[in-house]
C-alpha cells in the first residue's frame, strides 16, 4: 500500500514536471506575448480620443476656410484668371472696340465732299469685285492704254461747271500737293485709320498740317490728265487702314 502511494506520488511529480508553464507554452506555440506598451498606456487615457477629435476637426475647418477664401477671391476678380488665357489678338480686339465707342461719341457722320449733293452725279462708280461685269467695266479708268480699277467715286455737275469741294469729315490735312496725272490732291487724316482723298481739284485752300472741320472748303472741282474724259469733276476716295472702301456705302446726302 505504501509502495503504491509512493508510486502514485512519483508519477504525479513526473507529470507536473513535464508540463510547461503558460508562458512557456505560449512561446512554444509561436504566439508572442503582448506586453503593455507606452501607446497602450496613452490610449487608455480618457482625454486622448477627445483631443484627437478636436485636433482633426480644427484641421478640417482650416482647410475649408482656405478653400472658401481662394474661391471667393476668384469670384471677385475673375479677370485675374481669364486674362492669362486670352491671346494678344483678343486683347487688342477689346481695346479697338473701346476706342470705337469713343470715336462714335463725336456723333459725326461721313458726308459728301460737296456742299449740295443733289447738284452732282456719280459719273464713275467704285470698282466692286462683287458687282456685275457691266458695272465693273464702267468703273475702270483708262489712261495711256492702261486700265485701272476705280478706287473711289467721281462726282460732276451735268452742266460741267466747277463747284466747291469740302471736307467730308473733320480731321487734319496730311497732303496738299500737285500730281502730274491726278491733278491737285488733298488728303485728310480723320484718325483711327480713316482717311479721305480729294483729287482733280484746283484752287486748293488748305495746306499740310491744317485742322479742318466737316464742311470746310478745301478746293474747287477741276480736271486731271488721268481722267480727262470726265471733264470738271472731283475724285473722292475713302481709305480704312490704307484699304479703299466704297464711299457710297458710308455717305449720307447733305441737304
Amino acid at each position: 500500500m505504501n509502495e503504491q502511494n509512493q508510486n502514485n506520488k512519483g508519477s504525479k511529480m513526473n507529470s507536473s514536471s513535464t508540463q510547461p508553464s503558460s508562458m512557456e507554452a505560449s512561446k512554444l506555440s509561436g504566439t508572442p506575448a503582448v506586453p503593455a506598451t507606452g501607446w497602450r498606456k496613452l490610449l487608455s487615457k480618457k482625454w486622448v480620443f477627445p483631443a484627437l477629435y478636436v485636433t482633426a476637426a480644427a484641421l478640417i475647418l482650416t482647410l475649408v476656410w482656405i478653400y472658401q477664401g481662394s474661391n471667393q477671391q476668384l469670384k471677385q476678380n475673375p479677370a485675374a484668371v481669364q486674362t492669362e488665357g486670352k491671346s494678344v489678338t483678343e486683347s487688342n480686339s477689346e481695346r479697338a472696340a473701346g476706342e470705337a465707342v469713343e470715336v462714335m461719341a463725336g456723333n459725326e457722320v461721313l458726308g459728301w465732299p460737296v456742299l449740295d449733293a443733289q447738284a452732282v452725279d456719280v459719273v464713275m462708280g467704285f470698282y466692286d469685285a462683287n458687282a456685275t461685269k457691266e458695272e465693273q467695266e464702267k468703273a475702270v479708268v483708262q489712261h495711256n492704254q492702261t486700265f485701272t480699277p476705280n478706287v473711289g467715286i467721281d462726282l460732276a455737275r451735268k452742266d460741267q461747271k466747277p463747284f466747291d469741294v469740302v471736307a467730308a469729315l473733320s480731321g487734319t490735312v496730311v497732303r496738299a500737293e500737285a500730281h502730274p496725272t491726278m491733278g491737285n490732291v488733298v488728303e485728310i487724316d480723320h484718325g483711327n485709320g480713316l482717311k479721305t482723298l480729294y483729287q482733280s481739284v484746283t484752287d486748293v485752300k488748305v495746306k499740310k498740317g491744317d485742322a479742318v472741320k466737316k464742311g470746310d472748303a478745301l478746293a474747287i472741282a477741276g480736271t486731271s490728265e488721268q481722267e480727262k474724259g470726265l471733264g470738271v469733276h472731283v475724285h473722292f476716295s475713302v481709305y480704312e487702314n490704307d484699304k479703299p472702301v466704297n464711299p457710297t456705302t458710308l455717305l449720307t446726302k447733305n441737304q
